[in-house]
């Protein structure tokens, strides 16, 4: 789960991370009450969604940058205006974009120098990490590319935790000295503390910034949370903004179903994550296009199948369906005989191809066969893929 850059700096003020002083807004009549709660200067004005590279993106009117320093608070004023209600479109958003429903207002900061820092779970050593740079307000991706010299990595064992001297090297790697090296350093143990504690799965700053006063704060603040872990952080599920996901990702949510929409036209339908990638994989290889990652588990019922077919067809781009089911825990009849409810139920209208391997797995196929069902069975997971990649071309 991802939260708001204002939600995530209430958070870092919490764990004593300085940050610019900031107000926000979701409609224009609040606009001036919250420009007047900071000092008279100038403002950077920030539209609010779950994407990066706002401030290089466009708007779909065409008004450029989702992020604005403005040295007055009227030209905050009008530039918020135009911005809330618009729709933000990213190198991270894709074409459609994110519509902008809340305003972030924050005191401009004079900035001697930009640094990087973020930490995050490494899934090579499943340990945290801490990623630092020197050159901070880009992409960390492209200095990784162009200057991998520049980036400071530093793992953390979960066991015991940061240690000073590794806050310490972090803030050397970044060349802090003096006063600002020992903020430097209280900042990374107090940003590994906010990751540990809220079970944070990504905490960035970028960019960490050093002032002309000679002080180390947070200009910008990102964070995601680990989904499993939310039950025991009722403060974090309440920043959930669901206006910022995609509705059908949502009710599948409500389900215990694990969907991701895609942007191709053929659904699939599988129990386990790793045959779902492959099933995704080998439509590829067959000249289609995935629709959605969904992962029904591996004891999924037939209330569950319904209502993920239900959220496959809510996606007017699908042409066809692929079924791939494994049938171990949960056997082939059983899932059969709850596929064959769920599209009795949901009146599927487009190609489905239905694949079964597992325990029962002839009597699965015959009760497939036997439902005067308009189901195309498959013996592999081949012929599968290439029946349905046929097929939605047809459709």
């Amino acid at each position: 789960m991802n939260i708001h850059e204002f939600q995530a700096k209430v958070l870092f003020e919490q764990y004593g991370i300085p940050v610019p002083g900031g107000q926000t807004a979701q409609r224009r009549e609040d606009f001036e009450k919250a420009l007047n709660a900071l000092p008279d200067g100038g403002v950077v004005v920030k539209s609010q969604i779950h994407a990066g590279g706002r401030g290089k993106g466009t708007f779909t009117d065409g008004y450029e940058g989702g992020v604005q320093v403005l040295a007055t608070k009227e030209e905050a004023l009008e530039s918020a205006g135009r911005m809330l209600g618009n729709t933000l479109v990213t190198h991270q958003t894709g074409p459609v974009g994110r519509k902008v429903q809340t305003v972030y207002f924050t005191e401009i900061s004079q900035i001697e120098k930009e640094y990087y820092l973020a930490i995050l779970l490494d899934r090579a050593t499943s340990k945290p990490v801490i990623v630092a740079s020197t050159e901070g307000g880009v992409d960390i991706e492209k200095v990784a590319s162009e200057a991998p010299e520049k980036i400071t990595r530093v793992f953390i064992d979960p066991i015991h935790g940061l240690m000073p001297y590794q806050a310490r090297q972090v803030a050397l790697g970044l060349g802090f000295k003096g006063v600002a090296f020992r903020q430097a350093v209280k900042i990374v143990q107090a940003l590994y503390r906010l990751f540990h504690e809220k079970d944070a799965s990504l905490v960035e700053i970028n960019p960490l910034i050093l002032t002309k006063e000679g002080n180390v704060e947070a200009l910008d603040a990102k964070m995601g949370f680990d989904d499993n872990a939310l039950y025991r952080h009722e403060d974090i599920s309440a920043l959930r903004d669901l206006n910022e996901e995609d509705p059908k990702e949502v009710e599948a949510s409500r389900h215990s179903l694990n969907y991701i929409a895609l942007d191709g036209n053929i659904a699939c339908m599988v129990n386990g994550a790793g045959l779902a990638m492959a099933t995704m994989d080998i439509i590829k290889h067959f000249g289609g296009n995935p629709a959605n990652f969904l992962d029904v588990g591996g004891g999924a019922n037939e209330e569950q199948v319904t209502q993920a077919f239900k959220i496959i067809l809510s996606d007017p781009n699908v042409k066809g369906i692929l079924v791939n089911i494994f049938g171990g825990i949960m056997k082939c009849d059983i899932i059969a005989a709850g596929i064959i409810g769920a599209a009795k139920s949901v009146h599927i209208e487009v190609p489905l191809v239905v694949r079964l391997e597992g325990t029962n797995v002839d009597r699965g196929k015959q009760l497939l066969k036997e439902s005067d069902l308009a189901i195309n069975s498959a013996d592999s997971l081949s012929e599968a893929a290439e029946k349905i990649v046929q097929l939605a071309a047809q459709n």
